[in-house]
């Protein structure tokens, strides 16, 4: 066989096995994409709630279902395992796993990352709204409580709108500590506390559509707790170095908050020991309930040390006489047993056209991350006849104090 034959052979052998490894990348690419569809079908389901979760995984479920979606890819620079100096790709949670009641198991909770994206992920420097852009999920989830509408980050810590943020429940874990210094963020930290969000008793007849509700009481059982008054006001905070805020961290001024924030800078914020906050209820305007009859416009529930922790009931009630605040009124204190709790509102004798409900409370001290399984509350049916926002639309009739 003369050289050009050969030549020309090795040629079309050559080109032969491009069209065959073509073809076998094709099928391949083909049935991954299959596999990809069936697994998403596998998991999806209708939602939870307005986040619409898929279906929980177990951890190997959730490793094999995140590589799969991204093809064996870091998301970021579409690395292989191969093509890292580690040999190995992460499936990343994009909201922290211990934020979850259930481990946050979902496919649209994961990505993959190579290791050098992991960090960056990990320290916050790319955002959780990045890592779901990067890997094409458009279904946002969250633990229950938070709001699929508002700004976290990995970690669980609010976003506000100029970029600053909260300290979430996570945020004094040595592990957080660690990887947010090293990502050279943690001057973006504002010192404050987002007032955590309340659910709502399994039997508490106003749950609206998005509002939380326990799944069951098991945790209060036979735990010394307090029942309060729940009063129809705005959620207030202040803070031992004068700074005061609604619910909403960044909230604006207004007259339904200047004789609250005139109160706590006089009387309160400056008596705190240092990072310590006092919240409660600014009842100067008239919500959905009148009050004519009122012992302050500023009632406390709650007093929060430098640790995160809310004081028991009995320190938080020395403390509010040193400072002059009035607390929300007690209904009832004692041992909770479930089967006899259901109907507690009748032996409360709460008044329906006047009442908001109550809340109920650990009487011991907890921590933040505690918060979901040491506070709930009771809500009336229909509660909320404003507006939207109750802010917005109408105008301020003041609340009445006792003459």
């Amino acid at each position: 066989m003369d050289s050009d034959t050969i030549f020309f052979q090795e040629i079309l052998e050559k080109r032969t096995e491009d069209v065959i490894m073509s073809c076998v990348k094709s099928i391949w690419a083909v049935a991954e994409l299959r596999l990809v569809a069936i697994l998403m079908k596998k998991q999806s389901k209708s939602g939870i709630g307005e986040s619409k979760m898929t279906k929980l995984l177990s951890r190997d479920e959730f490793r094999e279902s995140v590589f799969v979606r991204d093809r064996y890819k870091c998301i970021f620079c579409g690395k292989s395992a191969e093509d890292t100096p580690e040999g190995k790709l992460d499936a990343h949670h994009i909201i922290e796993r211990r934020l979850w009641s259930d481990g946050g198991y979902y496919l649209d909770n994961g990505a993959t990352v190579c290791e050098e994206h992991h960090l960056l992920c990990e320290q916050t420097i790319l955002s959780v709204e990045d890592v779901r852009m990067a890997a094409g999920i458009s279904n946002v989830i969250v633990p229950d409580q938070f709001y699929p509408e508002q700004r976290i980050d990995k970690w669980g810590n609010y976003i506000l709108e100029d970029g600053t943020r909260t300290r979430g429940e996570l945020f004094f874990d040595e592990s957080v500590q660690k990887v947010l210094s090293s990502g050279e963020v943690l001057r973006d930290f504002v010192p404050y506390m987002k007032y955590g969000r309340t659910f709502h008793l399994p039997f508490s007849p106003g749950i609206h559509d998005d509002d939380k509700a326990l799944k069951d009481c098991s945790h209060f059982e036979g735990k010394h707790v307090v029942i309060t008054k729940k009063m129809d006001g705005e959620n207030t905070t202040c803070y031992s170095d004068g700074h005061i805020h609604a619910r909403s961290i960044d909230s604006r001024g207004g007259e339904d908050r200047a004789w609250v924030k005139k109160f706590l800078s006089e009387n309160v914020c400056f008596n705190l020991p240092e990072g310590w906050r006092v919240c409660g209820e600014n009842l100067w305007a008239e919500h959905s309930i009148r009050y004519e009859n009122l012992d302050s416009y500023f009632l406390g529930f709650s007093i929060w040390n430098e640790k995160n922790e809310c004081l028991s009931w009995d320190e938080t009630l020395e403390y509010f006489e040193l400072l002059g605040i009035t607390p929300v009124p007690v209904l009832w204190e004692g041992i909770w047993i479930s089967k006899h709790m259901t109907s507690i509102h009748v032996d409360l004798g709460l008044d329906f056209e006047k009442d908001e409900g109550y809340v109920v409370r650990l009487a011991d001290s907890f921590h933040i991350k505690d918060f979901k399984s040491s506070v709930a509350k009771y809500v009336r049916k229909n509660h909320v006849q404003t507006t939207k926002h109750w802010r917005a639309g109408q105008r301020f009739v003041p609340n009445l104090l006792k003459t």
